[in-house]
């Protein structure tokens, strides 16, 4: 039910005592189709705004029941003033006033292009045809800036259907098109040697940007060691640093994950820092020397410093040594000193591994080479042809004493054939005469003497012993 009021507020008079006022206007407090609490301005007049309220309490049930539309006066609203309000909601629910900026400049880009005026003007098609336009046209925007205008544009949709204003995102559907076939600014991760290199020449070149170069060098080495973002390490102060436990406190607002950040010092570098912050008060900031923070243009400031190292911007591959590309190099270098996925993830503050590992981590010169040299050694024989064939599994040698142990075989071989003929025989003879047999062959000359008893003469002596047992077979 509807009910009419007049809001009360707190003034002071002229002796400064707070005294309780009414406001001049009536107030309309009913409930929305969609069963929340709203207030709205009515007249001077009680009775008009009872009239008022009797309305809007009517449109709400017919909304409620879906007989008109209860998003009818949104609608009516240009897009420009919804854009507003969305950018001063970005603003309240704690994000920088650089990324509400940037989310709404990259929305309204489209929505200008399309000529979207009302809510009902967007369409899914256009907002389609117009990214691939910024790709293939004279912005060629690259995949993952096209991807970065269209999330903007859903973020403002879903603001809208979240604030009450519209019951569905007609972009919902649109989908990030995959940003790995169309890299424009790949980076790359500086080896060892170059960050020595770097940080020598840089130490010995004039000053840039406000800071001399020791303090260019010594911010170079801990964004390499610690894997700190440009805009983390721009929030540093004195008071940041805790050099008893070795560590470095981010606060919240500064990091991406808008989480607080503990980051881990080396030994030396925290002498190093200690060192250069000597005298300084613990609000004054870390980096950023003349100048009253850190210079946001860090990827020039490390290109003329590259320059002087000798060491190119853009490598052969087309990949970049920008500011950024020392967080790449904390990656490599965590991965090619053997530290596990976990810990590198941990260090690096990634969300997914996938991350980690796929794009902040890369192969290092001699990694290959050095992982294919300690590869096994496949030209060494296998482990079967040192290994005895009986069932004692000693190791032997593969010369002599392998070719007697065929030998041996061969041998019994042949003398179970050639007894398959004379059984009768052998039963009936002399046992001093079977063992004298037996006797005869020596194990330890084979090999040194001709063998008595050659294929051949086994299978001559079979076939003759087959014939005689035939024979008599017959005879009987």
């Amino acid at each position: 039910m509807a009910s009419i009021l007049r809001q009360s507020y707190t003034v002071k008079d002229k002796n400064g005592k707070r005294i309780r006022k009414k406001s001049a206007f009536w107030y309309v407090d009913f409930k929305t189709a969609d069963g929340t609490r709203k207030r709205v301005k009515g007249f001077r007049d009680k009775a008009a705004t009872a009239q008022l309220a009797a309305e809007l309490e009517r449109k709400a049930e017919l909304a409620r029941t879906g007989i008109i539309d209860r998003y009818a006066e949104d609608r009516k609203k240009p897009l420009k003033q919804h854009m507003e309000d969305f950018h001063q909601s970005l603003l309240a629910k704690g994000g920088t006033v650089a990324h509400a900026k940037q989310t709404k400049y990259r929305a309204e880009q489209i929505i200008n292009r399309c000529k979207f005026a009302f809510w009902a003007d967007v369409s899914a098609s256009k907002v389609e045809r117009c990214l691939a336009d910024l790709r293939n046209g004279e912005a060629r925007l690259s995949a993952g800036t096209s991807n970065a205008y269209l999330q903007a544009l859903k973020q403002f949709c879903r603001w809208m259907c979240q604030d009450g204003r519209a019951s569905e995102s007609p972009v919902a559907y649109l989908a990030r098109i995959n940003a790995r076939v169309d890299r424009r600014h790949d980076r790359r991760a500086l080896e060892p040697d170059e960050m020595r290199r770097l940080l020598e020449a840089t130490i010995a070149a004039p000053r840039r940007y406000g800071m001399n170069g020791f303090e260019r060098a010594l911010l170079y080495r801990l964004a390499a060691e610690s894997g700190l973002r440009r805009k983390e390490l721009a929030s540093l102060k004195v008071s940041s640093f805790d050099f008893k436990a070795g560590t470095i406190q981010v606060n919240c607002a500064y990091t991406k994950n808008r989480k607080m950040a503990e980051v881990s010092l080396r030994p030396d570098t925290a002498v190093e820092l200690q060192s250069f912050f000597a005298g300084k008060l613990p609000d004054v900031k870390a980096f950023g020397g003349t100048h009253k923070r850190l210079t946001s243009t860090t990827a020039e400031m490390l290109k003329a410093d590259l320059a002087n190292a000798q060491i190119p911007y853009v490598d052969d591959s087309g990949r970049f040594a920008d500011f950024h590309c020392l967080r790449h190099t904390t990656g490599s270098l965590l991965a090619a000193s053997g530290c596990h996925p976990k810990v590198a993830q941990s260090i690096m503050r990634h969300g997914d591994i996938n991350l980690t590992m796929s794009l902040y981590t890369h192969t290092l010169r001699g990694q290959e080479s050095e992982a294919v040299k300690n590869l096994p050694d496949l030209s060494l024989p296998s482990r079967e042809s040192l290994r005895a064939s009986g069932t004692d599994g000693i190791v032997v040698d593969t010369g002599s004493i392998a070719y007697k142990k065929l030998a041996k075989n061969s041998y019994s071989d042949g003398l179970q054939k050639s007894l398959v003929g004379t059984e009768d025989e052998s039963e009936s003879s002399d046992n001093g005469d079977n063992n004298t047999s037996h006797k005869s062959f020596d194990m330890t000359t084979l090999g040194t003497e001709k063998a008595p008893m050659s294929l051949s003469d086994t299978d001559s002596e079979c076939n003759t012993s087959g014939k005689a047992l035939i024979a008599g077979q017959r005879i009987q």
